[in-house]
């Protein structure tokens, strides 16, 4: 089977793969993902193109330490993700709510000591995504998970076959958890590179990039910006994929002024989260490239 993304991710690009897709090259042999998030893009590169080389990373450190779970013990993940699952499908609705809580508390009040924390660390992530409300990754200032039951029916949380699929990409793959910089050690000319970071918010009160406890600011997306550049004068293609201000304000001349001097291009995509289902209309995003 194909692999899919293991994780429910908010700026995931499943549904966006096609519209990406049209703006790839027409060959990719090295590639790298420093923004990796649930992957979506990452796993259909490397089954669709088949590159030699694959790097992926995030500054997000559960989400990394989870692609090295996967990695190196998926059998132990399996395993640890089926019992909880057969825990969670026995209670009532209200326990679950509870059972939800508890690993919640256990997850944030963990420390690493061994393989076998870091494998229960992975199963408990997975757990509180497939079972957290609309399968949000957020944490607060302290780096603490904070979102609450989501109350899915009988949600999916030990899925064998995909996890094992996942694990075969993972194996040659480099995970790094790392700054967007550090793939500059991997990359050379022949090396493609997706950049897709936390979305600039298009409001002040739609600010949703806290995947890890420090937040991606305008600064942070200058500093993307001009590593871009840099990657550009070394002769690395790249695609960025961001927000587009004009959704907002069509004054906002942000990522045109950051990027005037590449090709972007605007896409439509759906808002998928918001808490008004009313407001989950079609957007527009930009796709910036080098090539």
């Amino acid at each position: 089977m194909n692999a899919r993304p293991v994780l429910k991710w908010a700026g995931g690009k499943g549904q966006l793969l096609k519209q990406i897709q049209a703006y790839l090259p027409p060959t990719i042999t090295r590639y790298a993902e420093p923004f990796v998030g649930s992957g979506a893009v990452f796993f259909f590169i490397a089954q669709t193109y088949r590159p030699k080389d694959l790097y992926i990373s995030d500054r997000n450190p559960d989400l990394i330490l989870l692609y090295q779970v996967i990695q190196n013990s998926v059998a132990y993940l399996i395993e640890i993700l089926s019992e909880l699952q057969a825990k969670f499908y026995a209670l009532s609705k209200a326990q679950q709510a509870d059972f939800f809580y508890q690993v919640r508390q256990s997850f944030n009040s963990s420390e690493l000591q061994d393989d076998y924390t870091k494998v229960v660390r992975a199963a408990q992530l997975i757990f509180l995504n497939k079972t957290c409300f609309n399968g949000l990754h957020r944490v607060n200032a302290q780096g603490k998970f904070n979102v609450p039951f989501g109350d899915y029916k009988q949600p999916k949380i030990c899925d064998r076959l995909n996890l094992i699929a996942v694990s075969h990409i993972l194996k040659d793959t480099q995970i790094v958890h790392a700054d967007f910089t550090a793939c500059a050690q991997f990359c050379n000319s022949e090396t493609f590179v997706y950049f897709d970071p936390p979305y600039r918010p298009l409001s002040k009160t739609a600010n949703f990039n806290a995947y890890s406890a420090d937040n991606f600011s305008d600064a942070e997306q200058e500093r993307l910006a001009n590593f871009c550049q840099y990657l550009n004068q070394r002769g690395v293609r790249w695609l960025l994929s961001n927000s587009d201000p004009h959704n907002t304000d069509p004054h906002d001349q942000f990522f045109d002024n950051l990027y005037q001097f590449f090709c972007i291009n605007r896409i439509q995509a759906n808002r998928m989260i918001n808490s008004d289902a009313t407001k989950r209309t079609a957007i527009s995003e930009i796709l910036v490239k080098n090539y």
